[in-house]
């Protein structure tokens, strides 16, 4: 007992507390005087202890033993995602959500996870061949067929976040430069098709605003708007902020969305600068944890795994961040262990339970 409590990352667990707790802080304020968000604390704290208990289940669980699951769990997660592409429900213009009465659920979110572990699964099996060519198609088809049917949804974040997963994992298995510019040229084609035909115009435009938000959207109808109230309410915020729930863009419902997809440029407000620098410093001391993790992890299966979660950390960090502060596509992606949402949270506490265990079986039974 006493050696597993040593090889407990409690660092990790650390930056897992104080991001929740930012959390539960911004969850509050940005919901405070917002029409149609009552009870969304309430049921953001549930989630977020459904999530605990996610984590300490899968810190509990050896690792290894998700290694004979995985293909399972890749086949259900395409079934489930396949349910989506007809019976989903719409919401934000992607038909992403399957109704389950009480509540609505995402499966696209522990898809993540599942296509972590499948990848993680299938380069342990071929970890002397990892960077042969075969094994690298191989590997990119296996994301590639949830990654086009989160796509085709559509909802580009996941999409984005899925392809940062497969690439960080492939390149931790032993991709080359060559490879990678070999399937760029072959993506490109497959590029133009998504953009001319699954995207849809108010989705193209949202890609194109943050480049020029007046030219693309000079009504402020898509997006732009959007866009200057977040950068507004960054400004606002200066240094130390304008205080825990007294920002006027917060409290008077001027930014959209600010409880999940925006809820970085409440922070900036109410927090400031340093506030959200500490937030941030948060998240990638996180992420740092999860690549530390990866390198003392004993084997293929469990590094990769690390690797997937840390890609899948960093991926929606710089993609909310940067939305927030217009230097990125307007995507409806969560900021980790801060957003309202429960299908993320819940997928992104059981990925630090995964990265616990990983930690916990680092070293060999000796006998």
């Amino acid at each position: 007992m006493s050696r597993t409590w040593r090889d407990y990352n409690y660092f990790l667990l650390g930056c897992v507390i104080v991001l929740t707790g930012f959390s539960l802080a911004l969850i509050y304020t940005t919901t405070l005087n917002s029409p149609g968000t009552r009870g969304y604390f309430a049921r953001h704290l549930v989630n977020l202890i459904v999530g605990a208990v996610a984590m300490t289940l899968l810190t509990a669980l050896d690792y290894h033993a998700l290694l004979a699951w995985s293909r399972p769990m890749y086949i259900g997660t395409v079934a489930i995602l396949g349910v989506v592409m007809v019976l989903g429900h719409v919401r934000g213009g992607a038909q992403s959500w399957l109704d389950l009465g009480l509540r609505t659920f995402q499966p696209s979110e522990p898809a993540k996870l599942a296509i972590i572990l499948t990848l993680a699964a299938y380069w342990e099996r071929f970890a002397k061949d990892g960077g042969a060519w075969r094994m690298q198609v191989g590997g990119l088809l296996l994301a590639g067929i949830p990654m086009a049917m989160v796509f085709i949804q559509p909802d580009f974040g996941t999409t984005l976040v899925i392809a940062t997963i497969w690439f960080m994992i492939a390149w931790a298995a032993g991709m080359r430069w060559w490879q990678i510019a070999l399937l760029l040229v072959a993506a490109l084609p497959i590029g133009y098709y998504g953009w001319t035909e699954v995207l849809k115009e108010y989705q193209k435009t949202r890609i194109l605003i943050f480049l020029d938000p007046i030219r693309y959207d000079p009504k402020l109808e898509n997006g732009a708007w959007n866009i200057i109230q977040a950068l507004n309410a960054i400004g606002s915020g200066g240094l130390t902020g304008q205080g825990w729930t007294h920002g006027p863009l917060t409290q008077g419902n001027y930014i959209p969305v600010q409880y999940s997809d925006f809820i970085f440029a409440a922070a900036g407000e109410e927090l400031g600068f340093i506030g959200t620098t500490i937030l941030v410093l948060f998240e990638a001391l996180l992420i740092w944890q999860a690549l530390a993790v990866a390198k003392i992890a004993r084997d293929t299966f469990g590094r990769l795994i690390a690797v997937g979660v840390a890609a899948m950390f960093m991926c929606h960090l710089l993609v909310n961040a940067g939305m927030n502060m217009s230097i990125m596509p307007i995507t409806g992606i969560p900021l980790p262990f801060i957003s309202y949402g429960g299908s993320f949270n819940m997928t992104a506490l059981a990925a630090v339970g995964l990265l616990q265990s990983v930690a916990l079986h680092r070293r060999r039974i000796m006998f």
